[in-house]
């Protein structure tokens, strides 16, 4: 390829035209290249276009692009290069905010990598510690964790990142939460200082900017140029309500969806009581359908997400656990039960459908009390949501039905004491910080006098 063709294919790549690009023009080995079409993934989308070559340059990176954009490969692909090159473990480490993207992540992982006999491990909580342990002691070329679980490896066992050529943060957006800064700076303290930073998230958020101060200097950035924070082939539309009649019109949509339609159907709610309650609603109704939330055990969340992604159980209710990264194929309908107070959760949210190219729809529920939020979202969207039309005498005739039902949900979990033991860990859990906090601040007080 001539000096001019190289310097066109890269301008039409940085303007994201890359129908006509290929994995090859990105500095990649052959073998990553046949690997990729062995997947049935033959032609680069702009965020890999652009920020693999940076990769294998060996320069940090922090790439934002929608949901759905290939990002994963993005960082997977050089790393698998450069590891094929000198094979050691631990080589490369990834932290996500969620167990489910944490083993989506090892699965792409090792898929890319199987022609090279690649050793991945997943380091999420809610599966044995001890089986995890021995699992880093064989040192494996890539660990893919969630950093609460990492941190408790660091902070109780010999197992040592000082090796470490590459590290990932992948939804780093939600990583930068209050509640994860204390195991980032416990994995970060035992992370060696030479070393590649690579960051990619869906959205760009001004805490986000500020992790160039983990980056060096040479750090490539590179944003999606976009119009609006949503895919053109998404139908968004809300439906105004009374709050206390939320539950039926849920139930009616997801009759209307599911049972009429014949589609796939996503619910999220903000906490894990709800997902549970609007599960087991449901099931009462005679829908089928499982439900994802943090209090579940990882087997229990790792059988539900395999039934709704095999179409095996076409409604699932989550928490935003199930909006960060995960990859559904062919999800028809999001359902917003409740406004999400950020807006960017919003987009997270109704990112699971409309997803390469497809149609897809998202249905919110909106009651009196969340119009702000609403037009925060359509702020942020830059689309003005139109009205999802229903009749409401159709709507309420089950009315008295649901509200029956939710009740007998709602007294057989407390009778199971649903939550009750996350509530005792997350007491215990604050009396063991409070304790340590008080004893660190006695040495400081010793230590001050002497």
């Amino acid at each position: 390829m001539t000096s001019s063709n190289k310097i066109s294919k890269r301008k039409s790549i940085i303007e994201g035209d890359t129908s006509k690009d290929t994995f090859s023009d990105l500095e990649l080995d052959e073998w990553v290249v046949r690997a990729c079409s062995y997947l049935g993934i033959h032609h680069p989308t702009p965020v890999q276009s652009n920020c693999i070559p940076a990769i294998l340059r060996g320069r940090d990176c922090i790439g934002c692009a929608e949901t759905g954009s290939g990002k994963t490969a993005a960082f997977a692909l050089p790393i698998l290069q450069t590891l094929a090159v000198d094979p050691y473990g631990i080589f490369a480490l990834v932290l996500t905010p969620t167990r489910e993207l944490a083993i989506q992540i090892a699965d792409q992982f090792k898929a890319f990598g199987a022609h090279i006999s690649i050793r991945v491990t997943v380091v999420v909580g809610g599966m044995d510690m001890i089986e995890q342990g021995i699992m880093l002691a064989n040192k494996p070329h890539v660990v893919v964790g969630t950093p609460g679980r990492l941190a408790d490896h660091l902070k109780s066992t010999d197992f040592s990142l000082k090796k470490v050529r590459y590290l990932v943060l992948d939804e780093a957006d939600r990583l930068l939460a209050p509640s994860f800064q204390p195991d980032l700076e416990t994995i970060f303290s035992s992370l060696p200082a030479r070393r590649q930073t690579l960051i990619f998230s869906a959205t760009l958020t001004d805490t986000l900017k500020q992790l160039s101060a983990i980056t060096n200097d040479n750090c490539f950035s590179w944003t999606e140029p976009r119009q609006t924070a949503t895919v053109s082939t998404l139908d968004q539309k809300y439906i105004f309500i009374p709050a206390k009649v939320r539950d039926v019109y849920l139930t009616h949509l997801v009759d209307l969806f599911h049972t009429i339609e014949n589609k796939t159907v996503l619910v999220f709610t903000s906490t894990c009581k709800s997902c549970q309650v609007l599960t087991e609603l449901l099931r009462k109704l005679d829908c089928p359908c499982v439900c994802m939330h943090s209090i579940m055990n990882q087997s229990e969340r790792i059988a539900s997400l395999a039934k709704f992604k095999s179409s095996l159980i076409k409604v699932l209710v989550s928490t935003d656990v199930g909006s960060r990264g995960l990859d559904i194929p062919r999800v028809g309908v999001v359902i917003n039960y409740n406004v999400p107070a950020s807006p960017k959760d919003y987009v997270h949210r109704v990112g699971r459908t409309a997803r390469a190219g497809l149609y897809g729809r998202a249905v919110t529920l909106v009651s009196q009390f969340d119009v702000k939020r609403l037009l925060a979202i359509e702020k942020l969207i830059s689309t003005k949501m139109e009205k999802f039309e229903l009749q409401e005498s159709v709507v309420l005739k089950k009315l008295q039905t649901v509200s029956i039902a939710r009740r007998e949900v709602e007294v057989r979990l407390k009778e199971n004491e649903f939550g009750e033991k996350q509530r005792i860990n997350k007491a215990k859990r604050k009396l063991l910080e409070d304790a340590l906090r008080e004893q660190d601040e006695l040495e400081s007080e010793i230590k001050r006098k002497k």
